[in-house]
């Protein structure tokens, strides 16, 4: 799932996807304890998509937050 399609989630739909993913992630562990993990990738795909979406449902949790700005390193000389 990419961004704009978790924020265009309802609220109530997150915890059936975070539950979903978080079981993948398990069976994902067990595979690559078994070595029969075909893709190591799709581990690292499964935490970044469960990242993602608690970051959106908190987000739209507390409608008072602002992700802090990045800001640009400054030159030292």
């Amino acid at each position: 799932m990419r961004v704009h399609e978790i924020k265009e989630l309802a609220l109530e739909d997150f915890a059936g996807h975070i539950s979903d993913t978080r079981k993948q992630i398990v069976e994902l562990r067990f595979q690559m304890a078994a070595r029969k993990l075909d893709n190591p990738g799709k581990m690292a795909e499964a935490k970044r998509r469960l990242a993602r979406l608690l970051t959106v449902q908190a987000e739209k949790q507390n409608k008072n937050y602002k992700p802090t700005p990045k800001k640009n390193p400054t030159k030292t000389k």
